[in-house]
């Protein structure tokens, strides 16, 4: 997870004022693996900002998107999820269980990007490439 300062030094270069809000908000987000939603982001900062109120955590984000701190991400049941990782990655979805987690994989990336550079879609500039795989996770009580 990382730290206040850095968070504080990521929000500073995005040109953002730094409130406890927004630090609470990205700390969560980084903390969270889960890719949650606005929602659940709501209810676990609540937990340390009493009387946050949801409109907060919506605009908050809806700041951070607009800047680039953060990704959404829409799934299967279209429910809207919110991702702080910025580095390029894919994402491996079950619709059964709405769960999500990062994948990555250069070697992926360089096949995607090559396949795309030789395709050349007419009319089209690819300019990401990010998956999102659908399948189910394994259910580790079985093993």
């Amino acid at each position: 997870m990382k730290i206040v300062p850095e968070i504080i030094q990521k929000l500073t270069e995005a040109g953002l004022k730094i409130t406890p809000q927004r630090v609470a908000v990205m700390q969560t987000l980084l903390r969270l693996k889960s890719h949650p939603t606005a929602e659940e982001l709501f209810a676990e900062v609540s937990k340390t900002i009493p009387g946050l109120s949801p409109t907060t955590i919506y605009n908050t984000l809806d700041t951070f998107v607009e800047r680039g701190l953060v990704k959404r991400v829409k799934t299967d049941l279209d429910i809207m999820r919110y991702d702080a990782i910025t580095e390029h990655h894919h994402h491996l979805y079950c619709a059964i269980s709405d769960r999500m987690e990062d994948y990555f994989d250069p070697e992926l990336d360089q096949i995607l990007s090559e396949y795309f550079l030789r395709k050349k879609i007419k009319g089209f500039n690819v300019t990401d490439i990010r998956l999102q795989l659908m399948g189910d996770f394994e259910n580790k009580a079985k093993q």
